[in-house]
């Protein structure tokens, strides 16, 4: 008897193993592990975009004080700072291709309309050398080079993600017991939305390049 009953307790143990590694080999870890790393880099993407919108207001302020000729440009930069923070893509959303390329769109727009002011501020000798502009300038490009580090970082997770859920055998699990979708990853909709507005005042700005296919 004693026997037996090591035999059994042996046979359900080496079962509730092996479950455990049909499980595993299915997924069930790893994808919402890498959904919930490329969730995360997804918020990263737009904290760092929100640092950038944050740095407008200051922005456009400090050059209505200087060129208030340049009405038309800094009333388009604020239309587009309020358009791209009244896009918010939830974590639940990054599956949605064309809430992500709404929220894309939008901050292209800004990038544009950003790039255009600082590129009018050549014009204006004061402006660029107040001291409130170059901290401005300053921030900017640090954020504008933040951004792109977080795309980057994002786009990664979503691919590893992406290659989870259709790699066999986690696509079985992907299927059957989590009903995953791809997620999107953040490419450029509109010329120079891929590009940071340039900061520098050693010359002319150049204009942005082509935003990829």
């Amino acid at each position: 008897m004693i026997r037996s009953g090591m035999i059994r307790s042996g046979l359900r143990c080496a079962f509730v193993a092996a479950a455990a590694a049909g499980l595993a080999g299915c997924g069930v870890n790893s994808i919402p592990t890498a959904e919930e790393a490329a969730k995360a880099k997804w918020a990263d993407v737009q904290n760092q975009y929100q640092r950038r919108a944050d740095l407008v207001p200051n922005l456009v302020a400090t050059v209505k004080g200087y060129a208030k000729q340049e009405q038309d440009t800094l009333v388009k930069v604020t239309e587009a700072r309020a358009k791209a923070t009244s896009i918010q893509i939830s974590a639940a959303d990054v599956t949605d291709p064309a809430k992500i390329a709404q929220y894309q769109a939008a901050q292209g727009q800004l990038s544009q309309g950003l790039g255009r002011l600082l590129a009018s501020a050549e014009a204006y000798p004061d402006l660029k050398s107040n001291e409130n502009f170059l901290a401005l300038q300053s921030q900017l490009e640090g954020t504008e080079n933040r951004i792109a580090v977080a795309r980057h970082d994002y786009n990664d997770a979503v691919q590893a993600y992406n290659t989870t859920i259709r790699t066999f055998p986690a696509i079985i699990g992907a299927k059957v017991i989590y009903g995953s979708k791809p997620m999107v990853p953040f490419a450029a909709t509109t010329p120079g939305a891929d590009t940071a507005p340039t900061v520098s005042f050693d010359g002319p700005a150049a204009p942005p390049s082509k935003a990829a296919n």
